[in-house]
């Protein structure tokens, strides 16, 4: 383990070091993230704020981990599927089917990386680690939104 305060942003407090999946623990605990957030009446202004400073906060720790490592993006470094999650979850309702459909859809999109994921990847340092994940939110939030609006009884 790798010591300093960008470390511990970057693998979340820890997760990163999970032996088994850690991208999957980091996108749990993207998911306790919002769900913390709504807990304590986080509005969609808030969570975006949130997300947001996940984004530059993140970008410059995953940054530095990789610096430290040299290696480029790490497993280790997870605030990258916080991120996700926290995009993919922004205005989906507050429930367990909504949480459970983003978790899922958000580790396909990120896995996957349709377009621009894949060269979103390729941008320089931190902002690589975080940019391709922040994509596989947007395309898992489309789509749970659009799920939400066809299958509203589901999500209630």
């Amino acid at each position: 383990m790798i010591g300093g305060l960008a470390t511990k942003v970057a693998t979340t407090a820890g997760a990163g070091y999970f032996p088994i999946a850690p991208g999957t623990v980091g996108a749990a605990a993207g998911v306790a993230v919002w769900w913390g957030a709504r807990a304590l009446g986080a509005g969609l202004a808030a969570e975006v704020a949130v997300a947001a400073a996940v984004l530059v906060v993140g970008a410059w720790a995953a940054g530095e981990t990789e610096r430290r490592t040299g290696i480029t993006d790490p497993g280790i470094v997870v605030i990258d599927e916080v991120l996700g999650q926290l995009v993919t979850l922004l205005a989906a309702p507050w429930t367990w089917q909504a949480a459970l459909a983003g978790f899922l859809l958000f580790r396909v999109f990120d896995i996957v990386k349709p377009p621009p994921g894949r060269q979103l990847e390729r941008a320089h340092g931190g902002w690589g680690i975080m940019l391709d994940d922040l994509a596989a939110g947007v395309y898992a939030a489309a789509v749970v939104q659009a799920a939400v609006w066809w299958w509203p009884e589901w999500f209630a």
